[in-house]
């Protein structure tokens, strides 16, 4: 018999197309028991401020980077003779190019003061003890990883600015002891900041950070739903 109304908690669909569709899915990969079990079973409670929202914020904001990261890189070329001009051709050319990148630009500082607020929170009320010790380390590791996004795309439009803050930035681990030439070396790719650097600092910023800080999100999220949010302090 066809179903005439599907519900997933508080969710109804009444369209026949969709629910043939989601019946397809839902009998290979069992997607309403997950839905009806987990996602729609919690109820968020009522003690929350707005102050409990930078989480969520920095959330959207590392989506928003995601997908304006994705359309800046069809046009730009990770290239020293050409990467300025590149970003100068989506900012002049590109239709609505300048938007796409200031957005992209301005995420990145947004992400890290929306973290930095979040974490702030956290620490002052006291919600990082025990049992949530473990996914407050897992916050801070998502914070230095997004300290770390944001370095290595500082490099990319190839300015002077951003040149010379990538000398500074890359001597910095130089004074560590043992470890830190050995450091500097592989950031840099060599002696000098050429043309490896900005190869290695764009492959680290569009694909290996991008892809562990999506991973360690994910694993974050699960901690806050099988925990539950704490209570006030």
């Amino acid at each position: 018999m066809e179903l005439e109304t599907l519900e997933l908690g508080p969710l109804k669909i009444r369209n026949k197309l969709a629910i043939r569709l989601f019946s397809a899915v839902d009998d290979r990969l069992g997607v309403k028991e997950i839905l009806q079990d987990e996602m729609f079973e919690k109820i968020v409670p009522a003690h929350l401020t707005f102050w409990a929202c930078f989480g969520g914020i920095s959330f959207f904001i590392f989506i928003c980077q995601i997908v304006t990261g994705a359309l800046l890189m069809i046009y730009y070329e990770p290239s020293i003779m050409k990467a300025h001009s590149s970003v100068a051709r989506i900012m002049n050319d590109v239709p609505f190019g300048w938007l796409i990148r200031g957005v992209h630009a301005w995420g990145s500082n947004l992400m890290i003061i929306t973290i930095l607020i979040h974490m702030t929170k956290i620490f002052v009320t006291g919600i990082y003890k025990a049992p949530r010790e473990l996914n407050w380390v897992v916050g801070v590791t998502l914070f230095l990883l997004t300290l770390g996004m944001s370095f290595t795309g500082y490099l990319l439009p190839w300015t002077q600015l951003a040149y010379w803050a990538t000398v500074v930035g890359t001597e910095t681990p130089a004074a560590m002891p043992v470890v830190g030439e050995h450091l500097r070396y592989f950031l840099r790719g060599g002696e000098d900041i050429g043309q490896i650097t900005l190869t290695r600092f764009f492959a680290i910023h569009v694909m290996i950070l991008p892809l562990i800080l999506a991973s360690i999100v994910g694993l974050h999220l699960v901690q806050i739903r099988r925990q539950g949010i704490s209570g006030p302090m």
